[in-house]
């Protein structure tokens, strides 16, 4: 029998692309996966769609904040009833290859790795591709302070390894905290070199607004990790650099 893998997916007012997202999951050609969906109190008719899909799918779990918690308290309500060995996260507006668990599992199970990340391709709000984010072939804490080199949609951890993780309690660079966390136990995390999944870029996304992600990238350096404020503006001017070339792609 394949290790179980957790899917961790956030919802709110998601009714737009969430269907395409579990899809994307339901194509999977690795089959022992469950999906855990927490809904923040949306306000549209997503709790309702995602609940026919539990009806109908077994291995998918819905739960719903009792009041609008955000992002990272939203995905931890997912960790907290995950029972696979392996956890990963998908957006309700990103897209997963099909062959993503299966090359990504495979791909760590060789490395002997506990964080495993992969290429990742743009969309627009229409689907159409856009340009390919690559990744170096590994990094380490150290290293992901100067840029976030792993997409939340591409990352899976091995809870064997560093038992279940949590992302903290912050507004955003939530998943940023938790990769620093999970390499400060296991060490280097792993690159495959394929695009398995893809990322929306729309208007309404968290990280839109440039100015408050960067407030927020500033955020994590100085209160989150409680760096100096010279090693802080070292990292953030790098983090400012590299975002300027993804933006670019």
């Amino acid at each position: 029998m394949k290790d179980l893998i957790s899917i961790i997916m956030p919802t709110c007012n998601s009714i737009k692309y969430v269907e395409h997202s579990i899809n994307s999951v339901l194509g999977q050609t690795y089959p022992n996966w469950e999906l855990l969906i927490t809904d923040d109190c949306s306000t549209d008719n997503t709790f309702d769609f995602i609940s026919k899909y539990a009806s109908i799918e077994s291995r998918i779990k819905i739960f719903r904040n009792e009041k609008n918690l955000g992002a990272a308290a939203t995905r931890n309500n997912s960790i907290k009833y995950a029972r696979g060995r392996f956890i990963a996260f998908l957006d309700s507006d990103d897209l997963w290859h099909p062959n993503k668990l299966e090359n990504q599992i495979s791909f760590m199970i060789k490395k002997k790795c506990a964080l495993s990340y992969s290429y990742y391709q743009k969309i627009d709000e229409n689907g159409n591709l856009k340009g390919i984010i690559t990744s170096p072939n590994a990094t380490n804490s150290k290293k992901l302070l100067f840029t976030n080199v792993i997409g939340c949609l591409t990352a899976i951890y091995d809870t064997e390894k560093v038992g279940k993780l949590y992302m903290p309690l912050i507004k955003r660079r939530q998943d940023m905290a938790l990769w620093l966390k999970i390499m400060d136990i296991s060490g280097n995390a792993y690159a495959i070199p394929e695009v398995l999944a893809y990322y929306r870029v729309s208007k309404k996304s968290l990280s839109g607004n440039k100015y408050k992600a960067a407030m927020s990238q500033w955020d994590l350096y100085r209160n989150t990790l409680r760096l100096g404020f010279v090693k802080s503006s070292i990292y953030f001017a790098s983090y400012a650099f590299f975002g300027l070339i993804k933006k670019i792609k």
